[in-house]
């Protein structure tokens, strides 16, 4: 799962999942471009993947926003001259913790969906061209089991099942075009957003994000090349036998 010559680009990469994809790609020898909206915390991660003489770009951005997007897309191109990868990993829970649909507001039911459904959209819509005229890409988007609907789960649920529709649409019309569009279902893992989700549980038996990236790199590399449209379990991914 050499990744040598490949530029990905990663969102919410200050912490958590998006922070260890960063590092599993830059060991596999990608270089990568880092995204979140909170500057310190993005620079921190910054500063450690540069410890590994990792090539590293680090873009304060808001990847929910058109303007902000296309200035991260101008960035990583004018840095590196191309995209192969795109993670689509940042994210919000909404109110904590979870409360029934009936108590949300319109605008922090919106505003989930907005981070969470659109933010994908318009990453996508922005680096397609890029991967299209290159012919290959791959894209991978960062979805949970709740997405499948459950009580309590509300808004965040919502979002990640429209986020699974989106990108089978997106994996349907990309058919044969060299640009691929996956799934992947972290699971249960020791993050924030799961200790925002369950604030009186005890997570620390669950799989830390490093532990969870082998589908990640997989999924970046050329070994993964026809695959499309597929949904993974991060927790039961195994390297399929070349």
């Amino acid at each position: 799962m050499n990744l040598k010559g490949k530029v990905a680009l990663i969102t919410g990469a200050s912490r958590g999942i998006g922070r260890a994809i960063a590092h599993a790609y830059v060991d596999a020898g990608a270089a990568v471009v880092i995204t979140a909206r909170g500057a310190p915390a993005l620079y921190a991660v910054r500063e450690e993947l540069l410890q590994k003489s990792g090539h590293v770009l680090a873009v304060v951005a808001d990847v929910s926003r058109s303007s902000e997007i296309a200035r991260l897309v101008e960035a990583t191109l004018a840095e590196f001259g191309q995209i192969d990868v795109l993670v689509n990993n940042a994210g919000i829970l909404g109110p904590s913790p979870r409360p029934p649909l009936i108590e949300f507001d319109e605008h922090t039911f919106n505003e989930v969906l907005r981070v969470n459904v659109t933010g994908p959209f318009l990453m996508t819509k922005a680096v397609l061209p890029h991967m299209l005229e290159r012919g290959s890409g791959s894209i991978i988007n960062v979805t949970s089991g709740a997405g499948y609907g459950y009580a309590y789960w509300g808004a965040y649920g919502v979002s990640k099942g429209a986020l699974d529709a989106l990108s089978r649409t997106w994996a349907g019309e990309l058919e044969g075009s060299g640009v691929r569009v996956n799934l992947v279902n972290p699971g249960r893992t020791q993050t924030q957003m799961q200790r925002e989700a369950y604030p009186d549980e005890d997570i620390s038996d669950y799989p830390l994000p490093e532990e969870i990236t082998p589908v990640f790199v997989w999924l970046a590399s050329d070994d993964a090349k026809d695959v499309n449209g597929e949904y993974f379990e991060a927790q039961e991914f195994v390297i399929p036998a070349s």
